[in-house]
């Protein structure tokens, strides 16, 4: 399958730039983390690191995205791009599907600086328990841009 360019649009009319190509980067989740096991998987204080994929994978996963047409403007510079997971491991997210990993733009209004600042507080809210593990999951897989708004600026 050709991957498609982010062009501006994220590969889809209207889309942010900041938002993956939905076809390309649904997202994912991790079937190993439930609602019932939150407070042993997420979190637990570092456990994102115990199921982070090495830079061995993300890297040339990255490099593939970027050479095959998923970027942005043409732009292929790899340093401009964190290969990013759509819905976090810190809300329970794929580790290393192709379907949740993406080139995410880091020079774009909506970029991984925001979107780890509501990776942050989403994961706060779902181990509290003030928002449910599939509500936050879906934030990050329909439009993160919303839910930064939502629960971080607004």
């Amino acid at each position: 399958m050709a991957l498609a360019s982010l062009g501006g649009v994220a590969g889809a009319v209207g889309r942010d730039p900041g938002l993956p190509n939905p076809t390309l980067t649904p997202g994912a989740t991790n079937p190993r983390v439930t609602q019932a096991n939150v407070h042993s998987t997420i979190c637990v204080s570092g456990y994102t690191r115990t199921i982070r994929p090495p830079e061995s994978y993300t890297e040339p996963l990255k490099y593939h995205q970027l050479d095959s047409g998923y970027n942005l403007h043409g732009d292929t510079r790899a340093s401009h791009y964190e290969e990013d997971h759509l819905v976090p491991l810190e809300v329970g997210g794929n580790p290393v599907s192709v379907r949740n990993l993406w080139p995410e733009p880091r020079l774009t209004t909506w970029g991984a600086t925001q979107k780890d600042a509501l990776e942050n507080r989403m994961h706060s809210l779902v181990c509290a328990g003030s928002v449910s593990l599939a509500v936050a999951q879906r934030i990050f897989e329909t439009n993160w841009i919303a839910g930064y708004q939502r629960y971080v600026a607004g």
